[in-house]
């Protein structure tokens, strides 16, 4: 990295795991809960890291940033999860310059998502890098970076249908339990945690299912109680959970806690119970697989679930890609003309020098010190100089050049 703040992109890393090659239990090792992810931003110099963002969901945990080396980010993601270093390296993904940045075009896109087309994975890359730049880790590139993922991502929206049909964890929740209860009406439904992926479950429940026999519950009282005055349904303190549970048919869990949330103990009874775990580390206690009355599903299961759309969405693959493709070009050529603003910025103070110099104002019978004049002349000076060192980039030969332009053009 250079000090005028221009970006050596060779150095610039995404490294991560995600479903590919992690089940869920390992996932949720490397998992960071928001209280983590500050910290790692807080702690990121320590580590030789001054820009740096980490996409943490269900599917996948990914650091992006420039470093030194490989291994400044990789200790700083892992200083703060409950894997490893060594267990990360193992079975991580790395790529950097420009593979990094048309890889995280890919993720944003919903390419690389474990449903194909997963559109909330933008809202989370949007955000994990919002709370980045509060932390002061997004400087000029990431941020362009990030809004150039953004505007790749909505023209695949608005331009494909990569995303019809089922494509989000939440929703295929939906469908599973769709698919495989009967007299849904009639089921009292528990949903656990009503953050931003719970608030979205619990619309796509009230949106397919038909039903307001939902009960919602929130550590934090106050979110659970506005979400169900907004959509109709019932709210009850955390206080209550194992009343809530014993009395529920479906249980659907969407907490952010390193610890299990429901226990085997509260879910043993003689009613059967769908149990549908959507969190990372996974929050209902494993135990609870082996109870008779429970069906436990996990996201790694609902990611598999088929629906009659994949084919036609597998077929928007290709317009995808060159949408991603377009982006990563304009992309690159700002980074190209990005590493010319030194240059541009000496030259256009030389030629502000060179105005007001004696030489130059005898030489110019037609001088004048009308600043706006000879701003607009400077300013096309250099607007030509940039668009020729985008075109063959020699920056020396320009430079001489829009000087001698200058001078040649005098000042009418």
């Amino acid at each position: 990295m250079h000090k005028n703040g221009t970006k050596d992109i060779s150095k610039f890393f995404i490294a991560g795991i995600n479903y590919r090659k992690t089940d869920a239990e390992m996932r949720g090792r490397f998992a960071l809960s928001p209280e983590q992810y500050a910290t790692l931003l807080n702690q990121a110099p320590e580590f030789g890291v001054q820009e740096a963002f980490v996409v943490s969901t269900c599917n996948r945990t990914e650091i992006y940033g420039f470093a030194d080396q490989l291994a400044q980010l990789e200790e700083l993601l892992c200083s703060q999860t409950e894997g490893c270093s060594k267990e990360f390296r193992e079975r991580a993904y790395v790529k950097k310059g420009i593979e990094a940045i048309d890889h995280l075009l890919h993720v944003g896109g919903g390419l690389d998502s474990q449903i194909l087309g997963d559109y909330e994975i933008v809202g989370q890359i949007k955000q994990a890098a919002k709370t980045a730049k509060q932390h002061q880790r997004i400087h000029a590139f990431t941020e362009r970076l990030v809004n150039c993922m953004l505007q790749s991502s909505k023209a695949i929206k608005n331009n494909t249908r990569l995303s019809d049909g089922t494509v989000s964890v939440s929703f295929a929740a939906v469908q599973f339990i769709r698919e495989h209860v009967k007299h849904i009406r009639n089921k009292k439904i528990v949903l656990l945690g009503t953050g931003k992926f719970g608030r979205n479950t619990c619309k796509n429940l009230v949106d397919y299912l038909g039903t307001n026999n939902i009960t919602l519950i929130n550590r934090t009282e106050e979110k659970a109680t506005v979400l169900a005055d907004e959509l109709g349904l019932q709210s009850a303190p955390i206080e209550e959970l194992s009343v809530q549970v014993a009395e529920a048919d479906i249980i659907l869990v969407a907490t952010n806690s390193p610890e299990p949330t429901i226990l085997a103990a509260q879910l043993k009874s003689k009613q059967q119970k769908l149990v549908i775990d959507l969190s990372i580390p996974n929050n209902v206690e494993a135990a609870a697989a082996a109870l008779e009355n429970v069906t436990l599903v996990n996201v790694d299961q609902l990611s598999k679930l088929k629906d009659e759309t994949l084919a036609k969405r597998e077929a928007e693959v290709p317009k995808a890609k060159a949408i991603i493709e377009e982006h990563t070009a304009e992309f690159m050529d700002w980074y190209q003309m990005r590493k010319h603003v030194p240059v541009l910025k000496a030259v256009k103070t030389k030629l502000k020098e060179i105005h007001t110099s004696p030489l130059y104002i005898t030489l110019q019978p037609h001088h004048t010190a009308c600043t706006k004049n000879t701003d607009e002349k400077i300013q096309k000076v250099i607007n030509c100089m940039a668009s020729k060192m985008k075109e063959q980039n020699q920056r020396g030969c320009y430079y001489i050049e829009a000087i001698n332009e200058f001078i040649a053009t005098g000042t009418e």
